[in-house]
């Protein structure tokens, strides 16, 4: 089989690798589509995401789409169409037992945090557990599909903010997450939801999903304490001191974006006299199913995907899913 393995930084590559047989309890998989996320950028462009470095060749990608190949129990025909779960959980702990995503020890498609690395999806094949498997309803396009992971971690972030309904609701960035994030915010009923970004194209794509206010950085001031949730999807320091500025007196504040892994001038003074609420949101836990239904209601996010390239041209396709001005969610086609 084909697939594409990170070799460094700015090292990608289209090469052979053996089909993988399944075993007992596995299910393999003929890989679609495949999203580029930001782990994935930074693994690419700079050989580690945060502090997992790139140890030995990684295949990247946890947002996926399929259909079945083999199934040795039975359970699932060839064809049917699937998506992915992309988490093992470690053993359970006290406090844990509802949050399996926070335990220890677990694992991750596509992911150097662990040695040796968990191989993601970016295949022709793969082979994962049958639980992880998610049976697709019927007329839900397979690049539509491809968005369930992704657009897990935005209701799960949402959930994290508690009742959203008729609330004012900011979403700072507005890439592929932040995307995903404004459209879960007004599915939870969210009265008004702004979206703050630095370049004019992604605002234009916050609309098509559901963002009333839009507010271009530089141009367009985001107002001292006026909303009662905001969602930092960005990942930038100074975005989180915004966040903190932007919110209400009581009000609460969800980073879904991924911080740098350094010492960062973040200014939270203003928490304090407003009783903020700051929590980080990571990844999800049975948010899957939710998102697969959110999925199956229409077209909404079919706008959150804006290329479809070929495996085989993952440097273009790198290269474009980094350009936020040209793409929102790229997804390589195999």
């Amino acid at each position: 089989m084909k697939t594409l393995a990170i070799h460094g930084a700015e090292d990608i590559r289209w090469e052979d690798a053996p089909t993988p047989e399944p075993r007992d309890g596995e299910v393999r998989l003929r890989v679609r589509y495949v999203g580029i996320c930001g782990s994935d950028l930074h693994y690419y462009f700079n050989g580690a995401n945060g502090e997992y470095v790139i140890r030995e060749p990684l295949t990247p990608g946890h947002e996926l789409s399929a259909v079945v190949d083999v199934d040795p129990s039975g359970r699932l025909a060839p064809g049917t169409r699937v998506t992915v779960h992309p988490a093992r959980y470690g053993p359970t702990l006290p406090g844990l037992e509802d949050r399996p995503h926070l335990r220890p020890g677990g694992d991750y498609l596509g992911s150097a945090a662990a040695n040796p690395h968990r191989q993601g999806g970016a295949s022709e094949y793969l082979i994962v557990e049958h639980s992880m498997v998610r049976v697709l309803p019927d007329g839900l396009p397979l690049e539509r599909a491809a968005l369930a992971e992704p657009l897990a971690v935005a209701m799960h972030a949402v959930g994290l903010a508690g009742d959203v309904r008729g609330a004012r609701v900011l979403v700072i960035g507005a890439g592929p997450i932040g995307l995903l994030v404004i459209a879960a915010a007004g599915r939870a009923g969210a009265a008004t939801i702004a979206a703050s970004d630095m370049r004019e194209q992604a605002l234009e794509r916050a609309a098509t999903v559901g963002a009333g206010e839009l507010l271009l950085v530089g141009r367009d001031a985001v107002a001292d304490e006026s909303y009662d949730v905001v969602f930092e999807c960005s990942g930038a320091p100074v975005a989180l001191t915004q966040a903190v500025r932007a919110a209400r007196r009581g009000g609460s504040i969800v980073q879904v974006g991924m911080l740098p892994d350094a010492d960062s001038p973040i200014n939270l003074a203003p928490m304090l006299a407003k009783e903020l609420t700051i929590r980080g949101a990571f990844r999800f836990s049975t948010e899957i199913d939710d998102a697969i239904a959110f999925l199956t209601e229409g077209d909404l996010l079919d706008a959150v995907v804006t290329q479809v390239i070929p495996a085989e041209e993952a440097v273009e396709a790198f290269a474009v899913a980094r350009d936020s001005s040209r793409s929102a969610k790229v997804l390589l086609a195999f």
